[in-house]
């Protein structure tokens, strides 16, 4: 685990802010099943959490009880996108504890994401967290780099002017808690243990939530003074 002094955060989006993983996954679930591959909610937020859109659809397609129309993968995504953006306009929360945390945090702060610009746009204006990144907010379809690769957070601890090894990672899923480690950055994980692999339990710091983060934030500084 990184023991250097934290000098920047990065977070992931989905789950760690803002409490979208779930609604979203719904919708993708629900258009899975309408297309014959028939998975419990369970399952797709087993499976799906943290992948990329291609990713998931690529596995919906290879699963299809029909021969595979053309184009299904771009009609398929354009579905998920428009029902998603639907359900988050009716109502999206923040994650318990994320605007305590932010306003605590008196750092750079960012945001890390594998989701498209315009959802991580939208989800963050609901819910009222877009204003505290500035201009630091980047998607992995803008700079090619996608989680579990550790380069997105690489990319984006060089555009803060933060050596990786004083940047901290806040996620929620295997995937970004992978990169983030990968990156060498310390990383704070919203998970239950349990859906972590063993071997990565000492390496990680998991919190089971933001204000949890912030009161270990709070106790570290005590500890420092």
């Amino acid at each position: 685990m990184n023991k250097r002094p934290i000098q920047a955060f990065i977070f992931d989006c989905d789950g760690t802010l803002v409490n979208s993983e779930e609604p979203g996954i719904e919708v993708i679930q629900t258009l899975a099943n309408r297309a014959g591959v028939v998975l419990s909610k369970e399952e797709a937020l087993q499976r799906f959490t943290g992948l990329k859109m291609k990713d998931i659809v690529d596995w919906i397609e290879l699963r299809l009880p029909r021969p595979i129309v053309n184009g299904f993968h771009e009609s398929f995504t354009r579905s998920v996108r428009e029902e998603q953006t639907r359900r988050f306009n009716e109502g999206l929360q923040s994650i318990r504890g994320a605007k305590e945390l932010l306003d605590y945090i008196q750092l750079p702060v960012s945001v890390a994401t594998n989701g498209p610009r315009e959802k991580v746009e939208l989800t963050l204006k609901l819910t009222g967290l877009r204003d505290y990144f500035s201009h630091h907010v980047y998607s992995a379809y803008e700079v090619g780099h996608f989680k579990p690769s550790p380069d997105l957070f690489l990319h984006v601890s060089q555009r803060l002017g933060v050596d990786a090894k004083n940047c901290a990672v806040v996620e929620d899923s295997l995937t970004g808690i992978t990169a983030g480690l990968d990156a060498q950055m310390e990383v704070f994980a919203l998970a239950q243990p349990h859906t972590i692999p063993q071997h990565l339990h000492e390496q990680v710091v998991f919190i089971e939530d933001l204000l949890a983060l912030k009161q270990h934030l709070i106790e570290h500084r005590s500890s420092n003074t």
